[in-house]
């Protein structure tokens, strides 16, 4: 095993159930590379610390033991453990990062043209993984956007409408909208055309109101591969609350093709989004 990574083995899953999520131990658990590394701002979600693991890196390493979906290796030393050998262990490539990552070129092009795209494996991207890379349009293309700032700051509370209710990633939110407290990002490279948006801020009862569509959770296929998106996760509250980590157990479900649901871009909803958010604005 490698000295800078942390690897945290599910050691009870090999005689237990788990009814959250309906996969059994002697299912195929994924292998996921969690990487938390700032090359930019970091967030106190992936701060560790003096601690082990930062509050991101808890709440995914017991994700994977209790739903028994995943075992999770936790890095934040790109340059080691981000590379061509070392991917072809994992299934799929969280991203809690920011600023451009020391990947060498050569891993970086292996893991979107070969690993992503030819082998079909998988991507989740938290929150500031749209503030990573955002000149290098091959990871700006795959995650969706980059960050363009945040009117809605982590003190904000916002009302998210959800667009697809019965999505595997939008279930956990039981209806058309819900609240939260969280920082939310607008979105620069930002291509509806490419996604299909899942929800999005409900400008009419959110402050400030803008006059542009900003969504908040997506999923894109990717070549042979999936990636899902959500903004959600800047306060260290929403990795423990309940309704985003059934959210992301559903959006890990949907990445590994264990459960299905439509991926077909929405640009036309993003379009009518829009016009709404003008229209409350009334700017």
């Amino acid at each position: 095993m490698m000295p800078h990574r942390v690897f945290v083995s599910s050691l009870i899953l090999a005689v237990v159930v788990m009814s959250a999520s309906g996969v059994s131990a002697a299912d195929k658990k994924a292998k996921v590379l969690f990487v938390s590394q700032s090359a930019g701002y970091r967030h106190g979600s992936v701060n560790r610390g003096k601690k082990e693991l930062a509050p991101a890196e808890i709440a995914m390493t017991q994700l994977g033991q209790q739903t028994g979906l995943f075992e999770v290796h936790c890095t934040q030393d790109c340059a080691a453990d981000f590379t061509k050998e070392n991917l072809q262990n994992y299934d799929m490539v969280m991203f809690y990062t920011t600023g451009k990552l020391p990947i060498a070129e050569a891993d970086l092009d292996y893991f979107f043209e070969e690993w992503l795209i030819q082998k079909g494996h998988g991507v989740v991207g938290f929150h500031s993984a749209t503030d990573t890379f955002k000149d290098y349009k091959p990871y700006w293309d795959m995650i969706g956007g980059s960050f363009n700032g945040h009117p809605w700051g982590s003190g904000n509370t916002v009302t998210i409408a959800v667009h697809e209710p019965n999505h595997p990633a939008m279930k956990a939110f039981g209806g058309s909208s819900f609240e939260i407290k969280d920082e939310i990002y607008r979105y620069k490279n930002w291509q509806p055309k490419n996604v299909r948006v899942l929800m999005s801020l409900d400008m009419s009862k959110c402050k400030p109101s803008e006059p542009y569509h900003v969504p908040v959770a997506w999923v894109k296929e990717y070549g042979k591969g999936r990636m899902f998106y959500t903004n959600l996760g800047h306060n260290n509250g929403t990795w423990t609350d309940e309704r985003f980590v059934k959210s992301v157990t559903g959006g890990v479900r949907w990445v590994m093709g264990l459960e299905e649901a439509d991926a077909t871009p929405n640009p036309k909803l993003s379009a009518k989004e829009e016009e709404k958010a003008k229209a409350a604005s009334g700017k």
